[in-house]
């Protein structure tokens, strides 16, 4: 068990686990992008672990850059996304993976997804650690999935509860 802040926490995801899963979508996307270049668009804060060790497994030439947006206070989506800091490099006409931690109520990823394909690239496809499908309020085309989870609040391995947890070795559920 785990306090942050006022709250609880117990392991839900072990780290052997995450590792395994991330090896398989690396596998998945190495076979995909095939005689490509990629750009991995990476969303901050939670994002940044799950992407840093998803690289280390591509064997792709890909690059990397990164996006913030905001949506969450303490422990629940507000449902409005607010951009902290955009992309600073043009998208047309490359291939795009969207890079993100957790994908909930979809509303983020979507307003995110809209934004980057008025950049007109060639290709732009999603690929999360976490998927809430209960939470789901819009459809959202999610290519690369880590894992399915139920409509819990977890913690750790980047995601996290008011700024902390986000050090967490795995991933933890709100006891």
């Amino acid at each position: 068990m785990l306090t942050i802040k006022d709250k609880r926490f117990v392991p839900f995801i072990d780290q052997n686990k995450l590792k395994n899963r991330i090896v398989q979508l690396a596998d998945q996307i190495n076979q995909d992008y095939q005689g490509k270049q990629p750009l991995l668009v990476v969303v901050l804060n939670g994002a940044f672990i799950f992407a840093a060790e998803l690289m280390t497994h591509l064997t792709i030439p890909c690059r990397v850059t990164f996006i913030r947006v905001s949506s969450y206070q303490q422990t629940a989506s507000t449902g409005v996304v607010k951009q902290v800091l955009g992309l600073t490099e043009s998208l047309e006409g490359q291939d795009v993976i969207l890079i993100e931690d957790i994908i909930d109520t979809g509303l983020t990823i979507q307003d995110v997804s809209r934004h980057l394909r008025e950049q007109k690239p060639a290709s732009l496809e999603i690929a999360t650690m976490l998927f809430k499908p209960e939470a789901l309020q819009m459809e959202v085309a999610i290519k690369y999935v880590g894992f399915e989870i139920q409509n819990q609040f977890v913690v750790g391995f980047g995601l996290d509860y008011d700024g902390f947890g986000r050090n967490a070795k795995e991933i933890l559920i709100l006891a």
